[in-house]
């Protein structure tokens, strides 16, 4: 079976996940904001002298915020190929979407909170 969107080997199916990585951070202003405080986060792990666990737990959470992002889009960009019409069931879908991506960014505050305001205080 011939499939022309099946991925030929390795570096096409990457080179593939990268333009759509490009394309996101392309035209999704709430990814740009999240690489920016992103980037705030890792100069401030640096500062703080954070530990290997601790960078382990920012890295995952950083990538799991741009990961629910991309989800999103997702959702969005299938909902819209779907229907250009109001569709109550449509909204519910992108609704859902954007709530999966609130509640990691909130996770991702409260983890935040947790490994940077006692290494602040200590410096306090």
């Amino acid at each position: 079976m011939n499939n022309k969107w099946k991925n030929k080997n390795f570096i096409s199916a990457l080179k593939n996940a990268l333009n759509g990585v490009k394309y996101t951070l392309k035209t999704q202003r709430n990814l740009k904001i999240q690489l920016i405080i992103s980037i705030i986060v890792i100069v401030i792990s640096f500062l703080l002298k954070i530990t290997y666990t601790e960078w382990a737990i920012i890295v995952l959470v950083i990538f799991m915020v741009f990961f629910s992002e991309l989800f999103n889009t997702t959702i969005e960009i299938v909902v819209d190929m779907i229907t250009t019409e109001y569709n109550e069931s449509a909204k519910i879908a992108k609704d859902i979407a954007a709530g999966a991506v609130t509640l990691v960014s909130f996770a991702s505050v409260i983890i935040g909170i947790l490994i940077f305001l006692p290494k602040i205080l200590e410096i306090a």
